[in-house]
């Protein structure tokens, strides 16, 4: 009986995973989507609100990284010791509601408020995710399953583009914000009432719980024993100038195309949203594989496969801010969107595999805090400036210029993953001693 059975349950248990991830990496797509909208809408928000490149760049980088980035730290020291499902509801149900109120805006200062709400929200998105799918999802299946769940910020940049650009273009700015506001609320409920809570090392082989233990390792405790391993710093350092080029370049590539290349927002609707949703899609899926099968061997592969997309990809990102039409930058744009993000899946999982899983939620929101504050608040605030500066001398040429500025990070995080790979090796050989 209990033979006969066993199959069935193993089924239903790899049915709702999968139900899992795919609610998962919905609510991503949702929360990259939200983040996006405004990126994607610049130019026809500039014209609306007469806001400069660097208003944007704050906008969309330093001040919705400071509330994104430091929130989620209490909230992933909560949802380590509460329903992490719980949380991610909650949260998803405030960066919707904060997303329609950026349509309302009528004001740069209204719409940075509202900004910043978003940002509150979204604090609470990742961390428990990463954290639920650890539990999940056995090791040797979990960079895959990461990768799956990070194509969220693919789709839901290309879906942002596709149906933010053609909403816009029929209507006007603001109608994108409404809409996806309300699929996010919609789609916290559904949340709530779908998602499994999996008992905490579930997949570990350890003794499994849906709550820690009495008497909980501390707030600030728990920080510090983040930022002391070097391991779990050198890999929050690293990701962060990757997440560095990422927003630095997606958070003005529509306005550049549109600006500088020539493109319509009928355009961009078609043919940068296939760019973007086939290249960083299929990017991020074969990063996992790759990770997974190199890491069998050594865990540096979780290092040194980042640092070589990196490198690969620096010399195609020229060719992109170089090019003459918009047709020929998106056809050299291809390769970095495919490239850039092949750090993400590998360094989450790194994170994830390094701690004990009742510290999960919180890691991972550690590494979001270096991540996104040197990558989402600092590159596009970043870009944005450097375009204010050049725009006296260069003209409508001044973000191109800014691009050029952005060039060296490449090597910047190729040169840390190489180093974090140089202490993953100590490591192993001090294990194996």
């Amino acid at each position: 009986m209990s033979a006969a059975t066993a199959p069935d349950r193993a089924s239903r248990s790899s049915a709702s995973a999968r139900i899992t991830l795919g609610m998962l990496a919905f609510v991503y797509v949702l929360n990259f989507l939200d983040r996006q909208l405004i990126s994607i809408l610049a130019k026809p928000i500039q014209d609306g609100l007469g806001i400069t490149d660097g208003q944007l760049g704050l906008l969309t980088g330093f001040y919705f990284a400071l509330f994104y980035c430091f929130i989620a730290i209490p909230i992933g020291w909560l949802a380590d010791r509460t329903s992490r499902v719980k949380v991610l509801s909650a949260a998803c149900a405030i960066w919707s509601t904060a997303t329609a109120a950026c349509g309302m805006a009528g004001t740069y200062g209204q719409l940075v408020v509202a900004r910043m709400m978003v940002g509150v929200g979204e604090a609470g998105g990742v961390p428990p995710s990463y954290a639920i799918i650890s539990d999940t999802f056995p090791r040797e299946r979990r960079t895959t399953a990461m990768a799956i769940f990070n194509l969220g910020p693919p789709i839901g940049s290309a879906l942002g583009v596709a149906f933010g650009a053609s909403l816009a273009a029929a209507f006007d700015w603001r109608m994108p914000f409404y809409v996806i506001g309300g699929i996010g609320v919609v789609t916290a409920v559904v949340v709530y009432w779908v998602v499994r809570e999996p008992k905490r090392g579930e997949t570990d082989g350890l003794p499994v719980t849906t709550a820690p233990e009495v008497g909980p390792e501390g707030f600030v405790a728990t920080i510090l024993r983040f930022f002391r391993n070097p391991l779990l710093l050198m890999a929050s350092l690293a990701s962060g100038a990757g997440n560095f080029i990422t927003y630095g370049l997606l958070n003005f590539t529509v306005l550049f195309l549109m600006r500088e290349k020539g493109m319509t927002l009928e355009d961009v609707a078609v043919w940068y949203a296939l760019v973007v949703g086939i290249g960083m899609s299929t990017g991020i899926y074969a990063s996992g594989r790759i990770v997974d099968r190199f890491a069998r061997r050594s865990k540096a592969a979780y290092a040194t496969v980042p640092a070589a997309s990196l490198v690969l990809a620096l010399p195609f990102f020229i060719g992109f801010a170089w090019a003459p039409s918009w047709k020929i930058a998106l056809a050299f744009l291809l390769v970095p969107m495919f490239l850039n993000s092949f750090f993400l899946s590998a360094t989450v999982t790194f994170v994830q595999n390094e701690v004990a899983p009742e510290r999960r939620v919180i890691s991972g929101a550690l590494l979001l805090l270096v991540m996104n504050f040197i990558g989402l608040g600092l590159g596009p605030t970043y870009v944005g400036m450097m375009s204010d500066f050049f725009r006296p001398a260069y003209g409508e040429h001044a973000l191109q210029t800014a691009y050029y500025a952005l060039s060296p990070m490449y090597l910047i995080g190729a040169v840390l993953f190489l180093w974090l790979a140089r202490l993953i090796k100590r490591s192993e050989a001090a294990d194996a001693a």
